[in-house]
């Protein structure tokens, strides 16, 4: 009987016939076209005063929505337990990117996040994100993290399996904190750390993950506070959180005085589609289609159209733990959920930077932010979510 019900299993793993979770993939629809409406909207003005073209960053983000295509079918179509084979590759190919970037990338507001190849722009960082997830899914899976005694906790649990981890982590996380990208170093490190916590239920275990908080914290504040363009950021969140007034409103304070103007004048309904004042080049750079794009939405949808876009989000999350709870091995969990909460929390973190609940940390927001390696790395890990949901007890929107 044994043996019958291991066959029956593994005969539903390795099914190519079964479905994607629908609500997923009507999600990740629903939300690149939107993402390309707001996209469109948001940069009319730069688009029209740079390059003459308002459809400019339209077909731009177009043609990474067709260029990733393909490799997203490619990964959705692929058995995800092979994905074991490429995570040691990938991730040295990632390090090597990050270390590149440090030498020889683009200096961009007085960070190096840029690596230019011929037209194209590459943000390994952003790469980083998918890679250290596909790795920690297949690094994590091949370990119990259930210790018989104190000696095996420590030899094992301890100076093997959280040292190593911590190794690796650590590794990705300092190279990007030194672009520097503390937004995406905060990101990978919370999204780690989860993976690491959902990989045992040992008590040893959770106690190594409340050891890897205790280490990372001391750190992340000091990287905070100690670069003043960062400090002058958590400045400008705590006045506002402490006073309600934002601090140096001309300076360093500008940025979060316009997106709360944005946000204000939208009220409860909005000013309606495409009648965003703060557009017009009163947000700073081109933030108003990449990092405060959610603000743009506010202004033209309102408060209502705020909460829908965060219960849609709602919704993704349950759907992805849902995929993650169901799936059929380890390894398939901890990559529904790493991919889950990756993105979840980007999303939800870019939103509280916009209504001023945290310091602004410029990390794009999925689907909506204008960009070629945040869009590629999106569709990427949808894809990869997709993936595990064919395989998954409760998959096809059940």
């Amino acid at each position: 009987m044994s043996r019958i019900h291991k066959t029956t299993k593994r005969s539903r793993i390795i099914n190519p016939h079964q479905k994607p979770d629908k609500i997923i993939l009507y999600f990740a629809i629903i939300m690149a076209i939107f993402g390309a409406i707001m996209i469109f909207d948001a940069s009319v003005y730069q688009a029209t005063t740079i390059f003459g073209d308002q459809f400019y960053f339209l077909k731009q983000q177009l043609i990474w929505l067709l260029v990733v295509t393909i490799p997203s079918i490619l990964i959705y179509l692929w058995d995800y337990k092979k994905f074991s084979k490429l995570a040691l590759p990938t991730l040295i190919g990632i390090i090597v990117l990050l270390i590149a970037v440090l030498i020889l990338g683009d200096v961009r507001n007085g960070a190096k996040r840029w690596l230019t190849v011929g037209p194209i722009d590459i943000q390994p960082a952003e790469f980083a994100k998918v890679v250290l997830i596909i790795y920690l899914s297949s690094w994590l899976s091949k370990r119990d993290y259930i210790y018989k005694n104190i000696s095996t906790a420590i030899k094992e649990g301890f100076l093997k399996n959280l040292a190593g981890f911590v190794a690796i982590l650590g590794t990705i996380a300092f190279l990007i904190l030194f672009e520097p990208d503390l937004g995406t170093t905060i990101i990978i490190c919370i999204t780690s750390f989860l993976m690491f916590l959902m990989a045992g239920e040992d008590k040893t275990h959770t106690l190594g993950s409340i050891a890897v908080i205790l280490l990372a914290l001391p750190i992340v504040i000091a990287a905070a506070i100690l670069e003043p363009y960062r400090l002058k950021r958590v400045q400008t969140f705590l006045t506002l959180l402490l006073t309600g007034d934002v601090a140096d409103p001309l300076g360093s304070g500008y940025q979060m005085q316009q997106i709360l103007i944005g946000i204000g004048s939208g009220g409860l309904l909005g000013k309606g589609f495409g009648q965003s004042r703060q557009r017009f080049g009163y947000l700073v750079e081109n933030t108003a289609f990449t990092d405060s794009i959610f603000a743009v939405v506010l202004e033209e949808l309102g408060l209502i159209g705020g909460v829908v876009l965060i219960f849609a989000w709602l919704i993704f999350l349950w759907r992805g733990l849902k995929i993650s709870m169901n799936a059929p091995d380890k390894q398939g969990k901890l990559l529904a959920a790493g991919i889950t909460i990756w993105l979840t929390l980007q999303t939800l973190m870019n939103m509280a930077a916009n209504v001023g609940l945290i310091p602004l940390t410029g990390i794009p927001i999925p689907f909506l932010t204008y960009g070629g390696s945040s869009t590629i790395v999106t569709a990427i890990g949808i894809a990869i979510l997709l993936n595990v949901s064919k395989y998954s007890n409760n998959a096809n929107g059940r």
